[in-house]
């Protein structure tokens, strides 16, 4: 990496004290996104759809473009010169994914094709196995498409039922009738640490504790927070938790499942291969050791590669500043659409991080998302993969700006005044 970056010490789970840190240097972190450079429609790029995908740095461009260039072969058992160091490095981003959220061991990290991927291998491989007829799946009304469907295919196959917790009107989770469906029939809790579609934050770390009071498994999904926030998989006491590289400044193609160990020994592999197995006869397998048991089949390496450039990256800016920036954007821009004639910010619970979903009277999102790619602003338009969500807000979409590290107040800038136009043009 350039420099001009300092380290900084992470604690993961702890609560930011955002009012003591050193000014952030945005234009400097800018420098290291090349695509920041580019010009849309003749317009300078303002990139707000950092839920969707975050941009890379030029360190993991440089890491994966390394890899093929320099390094590039198939990973474990191979005694050649190439794969042993592939084998090594491979490896290596194990051990610093499992540091990077604090995991007890590196075989505690399961590399997966990306979130739904991980979500998908806990439903089908715990779920399938543990759950009867009967027993109940628990999540809330705020989950992503990727955290919904999973569980009601498993329900589906083994006969358990699905239940959501509902909302508040301001679109926080309503705990206390979350607290009454955890029952003596919820046998798993699957919920969302940071909303994609409202930028809202469960208080992931209580429910973890009612949950386990109760010895029921809860995964977290933690694609929005890993990104944005401290994740600490101890701290929080949860079992299962997964997110993707692509929204951490990583390549697309990629993911982590973290597993408490004790819970993944009792799991049955979810796609069978190469490279999970112990032996192999034609009468029946064996599976070898975690984390391999889950990982069948050639891995993605480069992407592997990339994924631990874009934590070192991160980690050298420091978690706990880039919170305190998106925070200090997101206080800024609601401030400025507020004072919007007729824009309503949907989702507006008290802690949030930085997501801002809103609607303009007589405009539909997508006619929104279309003017402002004409001045070089990309927002998403939609229902962001979180329909029930829209449903609770009485609306079929909404646009969405999500910051980022290297996102500016002057972007924030233009935001607000591309909307005021589409106001007046639409008046």
């Amino acid at each position: 990496m350039r420099g001009g970056i300092v380290a900084e010490p992470v604690v993961g789970g702890a609560d930011l004290n955002l009012t003591a840190r050193q000014p952030f240097d945005v234009d400097r972190v800018r420098q290291d996104f090349p695509i920041l450079q580019e010009q849309i429609h003749g317009q300078p790029l303002v990139y707000l759809d950092n839920a969707a995908t975050a941009q890379k740095p030029q360190a993991v461009i440089e890491a994966v473009l390394r890899f093929y260039s320099r390094e590039n072969a198939n990973v474990h058992r191979g005694v050649h010169y190439l794969s042993g160091q592939a084998s090594n490095a491979f490896d290596a981003v194990r051990v610093k994914v499992a540091q990077f959220i604090n995991a007890r061991a590196p075989h505690e990290v399961i590399f997966t094709r990306g979130t739904t991927d991980a979500i998908n291998l806990v439903a089908q491989s715990y779920g399938k196995r543990f759950f009867r007829a009967g027993d109940e799946v628990l999540i809330t009304g705020m989950e992503h498409h990727s955290n919904i469907v999973p569980w009601q295919l498993v329900c589906e196959q083994t006969g358990a039922v699905l239940r959501a917790a509902p909302l508040t009107e301001t679109g926080g989770l309503d705990l206390e009738q979350f607290s009454r469906l955890l029952n003596d029939r919820t046998r798993f809790v699957a919920l969302v640490h940071l909303s994609n579609a409202l930028g809202i934050i469960n208080p992931v770390r209580e429910i973890t504790r009612w949950a386990r009071e109760r010895n029921i498994p809860v995964l977290i999904d933690a694609a929005q927070s890993v990104p944005h926030l401290p994740v600490d998989v101890q701290d929080l006491g949860c079992d299962f938790l997964a997110f993707s590289g692509h929204k951490l400044y990583g390549p697309t193609g990629i993911g982590v499942l973290y597993g408490r160990e004790a819970l993944l020994d009792l799991m049955p592999p979810y796609q069978g291969g190469g490279g999970m197995i112990e032996t192999v006869t034609i009468e029946r397998s064996t599976w070898a050791p975690l984390p391999a048991k889950f990982e069948a089949g050639t891995p993605m390496i480069a992407q592997a590669m990339g994924l631990g450039a874009a934590i070192d990256y991160v980690n050298a800016v420091g978690r706990g500043s880039i919170a305190g920036w998106e925070q200090e954007l997101l206080q800024y821009a609601t401030h400025l659409l507020s004072d919007i004639a007729g824009c309503r910010i949907i989702g507006t619970a008290p802690d949030k991080a930085g997501v801002l979903s809103f609607v303009l009277d007589g405009v539909h999102p997508h006619d929104i998302g279309t003017i402002l790619d004409a001045e070089g602003i990309a927002i998403r338009a939609g229902h962001h993969c979180a329909q029930p969500v829209m449903r609770h807000f009485g609306v079929a979409a909404t646009a969405r700006a999500s910051f980022a590290l290297y996102n500016t107040k002057a972007e924030v800038d233009a935001l607000a005044g591309a909307l005021k136009n589409v106001s007046r043009m639409f008046a």
